[in-house]
């Protein structure tokens, strides 16, 4: 069982920046690939970025590729998003998940999932 914390989101101009911070319970952090994902209002959730279990590897959207930076400190049992060059776009409530196996663009695929922390970007 991993229990999964957001922190770091808030309200930000555009073109400004945001760290998240997603704290994981338990000992076996580093044995799980971790993902972001977005939900946007009045649309599905969506895959942000993630990253392979010993950080060596990372995947992001198009939509973000250049401007988000996934990272992970497995001392810490934490990942984080950095969020440059914010666009009012990327407005949405984020979560972070954990994958078992490889790590994936796939919501299904994760298994345990935070309760999510929201970021407004205003124009």
């Amino acid at each position: 069982q991993v229990q999964l914390v957001e922190s770091g989101g808030g309200s930000v101009q555009a073109g400004g920046s945001l760290r998240l911070s997603c704290a994981a319970s338990g000992r076996t952090f580093s044995t799980y690939a971790m993902g972001w994902f977005r939900q946007a209002p009045g649309k599905e959730r969506g895959f942000v970025a993630a990253i392979s279990k010993n950080g060596g590897s990372t995947y992001y959207a198009d939509s973000v590729k250049g401007r988000f930076t996934i990272s992970r400190d497995n001392a810490k049992n934490t990942v984080y998003l950095q969020m440059n060059s914010l666009k009012p776009e990327d407005t949405a409530v984020y979560y972070c998940a954990a994958d078992w196996r490889s790590g994936s663009t796939v919501e299904t695929d994760y298994d345990y999932w935070g309760q999510g922390t929201q970021v407004t970007v205003s124009s």
